[in-house]
């Protein structure tokens, strides 16, 4: 087996934001996506909804933006939002280029409205469409004699020239990344640059709509690497999840809502009209506190999303996956009100970035959930991720496939001597559900300062012992993400702590008012 391989570009991670930026540079150069599972193991191929885009005459790209503007409270960058919302309908026009099956009435592309959105303006493929863009984007790279897909194979850390004592003036450069194989071997992969396509860190939270493989691996790996990260704090908790504490959780698309359905209680009154005007359609973050302080008023561990008023047709027409997958667990959809309970959905924070992805780091970019553009500011609008990761994905392969980075110097194997095999995993597992716990149980839609205190406390025990274990024995996928994950999850803790009023997804009972003027939060590594 080979311990060393070079690329052009290496791009770690397989969701929409990496497949089409390696479908872009591919004419340009040699290229490597590594992927720790799967290629449907990302948040693309769960997504529901759909993708944003102005695709009709009634609709504006002013409008869009107002929408994306309001929704972010305050906390948006509009240079950010004008450039990736204005290429909304391109991106659209390209997925279907690319054989995008998205929904259509006699041939005119048929749009769904969603949540904060004022028009329809979701393109869609039922309630599948991220995995209708993930097949259409796989196809042209799993036949692409300029790829190589590294399944299977998870980074470990990226390499950059400070950590190999190359560094002296200038900024520090990625020099490419050392990769766990299945086989637990550590290999070493050579790239002019690299790009980190990991997707979100759901995982932190014990009720999540993400797969398994959100761990927030690129946004630790960034951080050690010495990127500062930016509006951390904000965790998009998705209102509507199943509710199955004998099963795993499943996202009911917010075009339920859209279409018109009900959130209840277990006696059937509606009280979302209690807390917003725009009732079940209110911004993300309203409807999940309202879910969140109805479960907690009452005693109940779940709310209820009631369909039945759309009609056997409706649904089946246009919500057959999910109907398929409740009837599966002995929910009907079209019978029955669903048990439904909020679940760690996006993460509004990440790398530090501009649009096309680049950080503090030559030769280092983040794209996707992992990156902040300031583009969904303190809320994400409905289905402005997939536009995201597709328009950052472009950008980033336009601004680096003519950029001439040089040779790259010879990289050292991993060295993996001093370590002794392991005894025993309990503190693996234990540590993984103490994290996750403390997340849910004091980081979760309603904060305080005495829970943060408490949780950075817990965190910072936890991240030693993971270190200590780390460094003493053989590293495996679960240590590595287990690393990543109580990385991540102090640093949202961290950037809580550092807002002092409440805006958007951070809310705060010690700081209920928003200031007068809106702030990032930026923390780099230095200062922790």
């Amino acid at each position: 087996m080979h311990n060393s391989y070079e690329f052009d570009y290496l791009i770690i991670g397989s969701g929409a934001a990496g497949l089409f930026a390696a479908s872009k540079l591919a004419t340009h150069g040699k290229v490597a996506v590594v992927n720790k599972g799967e290629f449907s193991e990302s948040s693309t191929w769960y997504a529901q909804g759909g993708i944003a885009g102005v695709m009709d005459a009634s609709d504006s790209v002013e409008s869009h933006i107002a929408d994306t503007l309001k929704a972010g409270s305050g906390l948006c960058h509009e240079d950010a939002v004008r450039n990736i919302i204005s290429r909304g309908n391109r991106i659209i026009s390209e997925l279907i280029s690319f054989g995008t099956a998205f929904d259509s009435d006699n041939g005119v592309l048929h749009l769904t409205q969603e949540a904060a959105h004022s028009h329809r303006r979701i393109a869609h493929a039922k309630d599948a469409t991220g995995k209708a863009v993930g097949e259409a984007l796989l196809a042209p790279v799993s036949n692409n004699p300029n790829i190589t897909a590294f399944q299977h194979h998870m980074a470990v850390d990226v390499i950059t020239a400070r950590h190999l004592g190359r560094y002296t003036q200038g900024p520090d450069r990625c020099l490419g990344a050392y990769v766990l194989t299945p086989e637990g071997e550590v290999i070493t992969i050579a790239a002019r640059h690299t790009i980190l396509a990991t997707g979100g860190a759901g995982k932190v939270y014990l009720f999540t709509s993400n797969p398994h493989v959100s761990t927030g691996d690129g946004v630790a790996m960034a951080w050690r690497a010495g990127c500062p990260v930016m509006n951390m704090e904000f965790i998009q908790f998705h209102p509507t999840c199943l509710y199955n504490p004998l099963g795993s959780t499943q996202l009911l698309t917010e075009a339920l809502r859209g279409e018109g359905a009900y959130l209840t209680d277990a006696t059937g009154r509606r009280f979302m009209p209690d807390y917003d005007a725009q009732a079940e359609m209110a911004p993300r973050d309203i409807v999940a506190r309202a879910i969140d302080h109805e479960m907690k008023k009452q005693g109940a561990d779940h709310m209820y999303l009631d369909a039945r008023h759309l009609g056997k047709e409706k649904i089946e027409a246009h919500f057959p996956n999910i109907l398929q997958r409740l009837l599966d667990i002995g929910i009907d959809l079209r019978e029955q009100a669903v048990p439904i309970v909020p679940a760690a959905h996006y993460l509004c924070g990440g790398v530090q970035t501009d649009v096309a992805g680049r950080t503090s780091i030559d030769g280092l970019h983040v794209i996707g959930e992992s990156a902040c553009t300031g583009l969904h500011g303190a809320n994400r609008l409905a289905s402005n991720s997939l536009l995201e990761c597709l328009v950052m994905a472009e950008l980033c392969a336009e601004s680096i496939a003519e950029h001439d980075s040089g040779p790259l110097p010879r990289l050292p194997e991993w060295d993996a001597s001093g370590v002794e095999p392991e005894t025993e995993r309990v503190q693996i597992k234990q540590n993984w559900e103490e994290i996750r716990t403390t997340m849910s149980n004091y980081v979760g839609i309603v904060r305080s300062d005495e829970r943060l205190r408490r949780a950075r406390r817990r965190l910072a025990m936890i991240r030693e012992e993971i270190a200590s274990y780390y460094w003493q024995h053989p590293i495996g996928r679960d240590l590595i993400e287990l690393r990543n994950l109580s990385l991540v999850a102090e640093l949202i803790v961290r950037s809580a702590q550092s807002r002092k009023e409440s805006r958007g997804l951070h809310y705060s009972t010690d700081h209920p008012e928003s200031l007068t003027q809106a702030r990032d939060t930026v923390l780099v590594p230095e200062s922790l």
